[in-house]
């Protein structure tokens, strides 16, 4: 399994991705300021599926990340400034992040492939693994002829059992609960990746760790004390 610690190795594949794939990303990017108020879920929208969360759960600011698989911009968040934010913010308890589905359906046409491949890893307590092996591994399985068997090599990797894995896959129990996170990011305002809601406001593009930081003790200086 690729590692966090291979940042730098993979940074030049992050920027040539990224640049690529700028044309997509910005065509679906925010009009007016990036930085906006983030429209909340409505209490006990069942609609909403909960998404998969790291970090302790009583952690006093959770970090939403609306993110596709296929997105070289996610890529290179997830693979430069995330590895940082588990380290000195989600395993000292400051941060629970919270990564909800947003496959761009019209663009990134092998992402819901992985979405699904993930959310069936997930099945087996495996979702931040292959979300890792996903996008540590990007342009491997995007540039593959046979997207589920590329993913499936990296459910493999990361010790899934397979049976149950193919089972979970052949039927698409996730397919409607992919779309349906989509459908609640859009009616939040979301409408490029990643998107990253950190105290009720909504930042559309990764940000770097330093930038997050400010916004993250921002937010939690800003909640009522007990």
């Amino acid at each position: 399994m690729a590692a966090p610690n291979l940042k730098l190795f993979y940074f030049g594949l992050v920027v040539v991705a990224a640049v690529g794939g700028g044309a997509i990303f910005f065509a679906k990017g925010t009009t007016g300021s990036p930085v906006r108020a983030a429209l909340p879920l409505a209490p006990g929208d069942t609609a909403a599926p909960p998404g998969y969360v790291l970090g302790n759960p009583t952690a006093p600011v959770e970090v939403e990340e609306y993110a596709d698989f296929e997105c070289p911009a996610c890529q290179q968040f997830a693979v430069l400034t995330l590895p940082d934010v588990r380290d000195r913010l989600i395993n000292t308890g400051q941060v629970r992040w919270r990564f909800r589905d947003f496959p761009l359906y019209q663009t990134h046409f092998k992402s819901p492939a992985a979405h699904e491949g993930a959310a069936c890893a997930a099945e087996q307590g495996k979702f931040w693994e292959m979300h890792d092996q996903l996008y540590y591994n990007q342009n491997k399985w995007v540039e593959a002829r046979n997207t589920e068997k590329a993913v499936r090599e990296y459910a493999r990797s990361v010790g899934v059992d397979l049976g149950k894995y193919d089972e979970c896959v052949e039927s698409h129990r996730y397919q409607a609960r992919i779309a349906a996170s989509a459908k609640v990011g859009e009616s939040r305002g979301v409408n490029s990746t990643p998107t990253l809601i950190v105290g009720g406001m909504m930042i559309a593009g990764g940000l770097t760790y330093d930038s997050l930081k400010t916004l993250i003790t921002k937010a939690a200086s800003a909640k009522p004390r007990s």
